[in-house]
């Protein structure tokens, strides 16, 4: 078995009975368990841990807040209204939080980024030394780059890109992505290939961001529980993934190495 990465990047926490929000596009059918996660983790040499924000539980995070405070090996992302008190922020900051999630890909409508609330919200993030973890619709993310980047903050995509498009690295949103790696303040998480519609597919976006990226502005993640795949993917599925991506053991220690410099550094 290959050298497994020392950090996943993007998983989640939830239990069943946690509060859904309307708009919520998943129930749940298990737990994901703290201790069931760090279980997972051990078993698989992952050492360290980043939770991202489960969007269908809105601003819920308090059992997300309580792994933070139990585990010093976990950082997370939350989701939060643009209006957030500082001293929240700050304090959430304090137990372990880096960063506020925009999960925009399933809306068709989403809020003014340029307006307001989200310029002040975006500075607010930067000043922290947050990061906004993203993934929007391939038509938006243009946009959505360019109000992030205007603000300071850091950039990170989701699993991906998650372009569901018949042009693939073609379309100008992935292109758009590419283009803020090489700016240098935005980073991609290679996750997620079992999302794609085959598995060259998710290859194709990844050898792209490889490229570009290099592996100091990559990231990984296994995505665990896999929502909406729940008994259908595994862990050690999702490693295979990667190991196909990224062959290389020298450049899944750099790709580690990166992720403790921005998450834990």
């Amino acid at each position: 078995m290959p050298e497994a990465p020392r950090v996943d990047a993007h998983f989640h926490l939830w239990l069943r009975d946690h509060p859904l929000t309307e708009t919520a596009w998943h129930k749940p059918p298990t737990d994901a368990a703290t201790e069931d996660l760090i279980a997972t983790h051990d078993r698989h040499g992952i050492a360290f841990g980043v939770v991202a924000a489960a969007s269908i539980h809105g601003e819920f995070s308090d059992y997300v807040r309580e792994a933070l405070r139990k585990h010093a090996r976990l950082r997370a992302t939350a989701v939060l209204s643009p209006r957030t008190d500082l001293s929240r922020m700050e304090a959430m900051k304090a137990d372990g939080f880096v960063g506020v999630r925009l999960m925009w890909s399933l809306s068709d409508t989403v809020p003014d980024i340029h307006g307001a609330d989200y310029r002040l919200f975006l500075r607010r993030i930067a000043d922290l030394g947050w990061h906004v973890h993203l993934v929007d619709r391939p038509e938006r993310y243009a946009d959505s780059i360019a109000a992030v980047e205007a603000s300071g903050a850091r950039l990170v995509i989701d699993h991906m890109g998650h372009i569901k498009a018949p042009e693939g690295v073609n379309h100008p949103g992935f292109k758009a992505i590419l283009a803020a790696i090489e700016r240098g303040n935005t980073w991609a998480k290679i996750s997620g290939r079992f999302r794609f519609a085959t598995a060259e597919e998710g290859n194709a976006f990844a050898r792209q961001l490889l490229s570009v990226g290099g592996t100091d502005r990559i990231l990984w993640g296994s995505d665990w529980p896999f929502a909406g795949h729940e008994g259908k993917v595994t862990y050690d599925q999702v490693l295979a993934d990667y190991y196909d991506m990224v062959p290389e053991v020298s450049r899944r220690r750099e790709i580690d190495r990166t992720a403790l410099r921005f998450y834990f550094g």
